[in-house]
Order: structure tokens, then C-alpha cells, then sequence
């Protein structure tokens, strides 16, 4: 079974998250409150319940996937659900969930108009909440989307109140001179410099969704190591052909 499937089916399984979505590797911008929300949900000090929103590419999985390592780390059971997969999982995927130290459930406006799933949804959230008493001191669940709970299509009203509950942060989108500073901070961790002419090019020249900037960073990353060349706008042009 893939690596991938079986990670959708099984959740609670200790997961491989991607070494480059760190805490360290998150670039805040306008976002340093959430950010600092996040780090204290690891030592048990931060928001019980975090509904976290923001538009594609604002980093919504990177801070998941962030907040889930450093838990596992420490010890304690994490939960890391993608309902953008959730056609390859079944319902009972929240059983027993409430249990876990650490849920986190990614983008939950997929799951909006599925009627049974919006249930699932909902019954765990409530077993999760009348299970206070027996959960570990500190745990959390947190929650993302692309909008606020209103805003996202789910149809079941009560399970719309439920992920108003709790504290709610938008994830504010960098601005270009943020999003300079986002890929110099990754070519930094990658071992490696971004000058900032060659970086404002990028910027200029392609498209400045955050995904495809890095997935550009790391293909001149591996570009440069092979020729042993130094990032420059010449050899930029050269191997993106521009």
C-alpha cells in the first residue's frame, strides 16, 4: 500500500512530515502572533482550539505539519488529517481521536456539502470537547481552511458554530518584499545564497505563488550545486530559459 494511503487510513501512525516545513523555515511576515500561538500549543501552553485561515499557498499545511513534528518529538500522540484527501479515508477515521494529544485537521472546506462527513465531523468535535476531563493537560486541536467558518460551504449548521468556537486567526498572505525574504530564508537553510537582484527577478518573472516559488528555489538549488555556479540572473535565465 502507498506510503500515502496509508497514511490517509492510518493517522495516528508516527509520520515523516517534510524536513523543509519547520517552524524555523516558516517565514512570518505579518503572521508572528499566530506563529508564536503555534509554538506555545507545543509546550502545552497555547489556544485548546485553533481554527486558522487563509488562501492557498498562505502556509496553512507548512504550520500544520510544523506543529505536528515538534509534538511527535516531545513524545506525544499526533493526529495529522488531510480532508483534501479524505475521498481515499473513511468515517471512521475520528474514532477514538479524542484521545490524541494533538489533532490537526487541514483545509475542512473539502469536506463541505458531504453530509456524512460534515456528521463524522461533528460528533468527533463534540466527543473531543466532553473528553476534557481524561485528555492530557495542553492538548489541542487545531483546525484550518481557505475562509471563515460561515464562508466555507459546510451545511450543517451546528458544526459551523463548533469551528467558530475556540480562537480564529487569518493567516495573512506575504507581500512581494515578504516573499524576498521567504525565499532568501529558504536558499539560507538550504546551504546556499539568494542575492537579492536574483530574487526580485524571480519575482518579477514568475508566478509569485509561494509553492512555485520554492519548487523554482529548489530546482536552482540542485542546478547550482550540479554546475558549481553561484546564483546570478545569466544562470537563472539559463536554466529556467527565460
Amino acid at each position: 500500500m502507498p506510503q500515502d494511503e496509508l497514511r490517509f487510513q492510518y493517522p495516528l501512525l508516527a509520520l515523516k512530515f517534510p524536513d523543509d516545513e519547520t517552524f524555523a523555515s516558516f517565514y512570518p511576515g505579518q503572521n508572528a502572533e499566530l506563529l508564536t500561538l503555534l509554538k506555545n500549543n507545543v509546550v502545552g501552553i497555547g489556544e485548546p482550539i485553533l481554527y486558522m485561515w487563509g488562501e492557498s499557498g498562505s502556509g496553512r499545511s507548512h504550520l500544520l505539519h510544523a506543529l505536528c513534528s515538534e509534538v511527535d518529538e516531545i513524545g506525544e500522540t499526533v493526529a495529522y488529517i488531510p480532508l483534501h484527501h479524505y475521498r481515499s479515508m473513511t468515517l471512521d477515521i475520528f474514532e477514538n481521536m479524542e484521545n490524541i494529544t494533538l489533532v490537526c485537521i487541514d483545509n475542512v472546506d473539502a469536506i463541505a456539502g458531504d453530509k456524512k462527513w460534515e456528521k463524522a465531523l461533528f460528533d468527533f468535535y463534540n466527543r473531543w470537547l466532553d473528553n476534557k476531563d481524561n485528555r492530557v493537560p495542553g492538548a489541542n486541536l487545531v483546525i484550518s481552511a481557505s475562509d471563515l467558518p460561515k464562508q466555507i460551504g459546510i451545511e450543517l449548521v451546528d458544526l459551523v458554530s463548533r469551528l467558530e468556537w475556540g480562537a480564529c486567526h487569518h493567516l495573512q498572505p506575504l507581500n512581494d518584499e515578504e516573499k524576498l525574504g521567504a525565499l532568501q530564508l529558504r536558499a539560507q537553510l538550504k546551504g546556499m545564497r539568494l542575492p537579492i537582484d536574483v530574487g526580485r527577478f524571480l519575482l518579477n518573472r514568475l508566478s509569485r505563488e509561494m509553492c512555485m516559488l520554492l519548487n523554482t528555489l529548489d530546482q536552482l538549488d540542485n542546478a547550482s550545486l550540479e554546475a558549481k555556479r553561484k546564483l546570478t540572473i545569466p544562470f537563472v535565465k539559463e536554466v529556467l530559459r527565460l
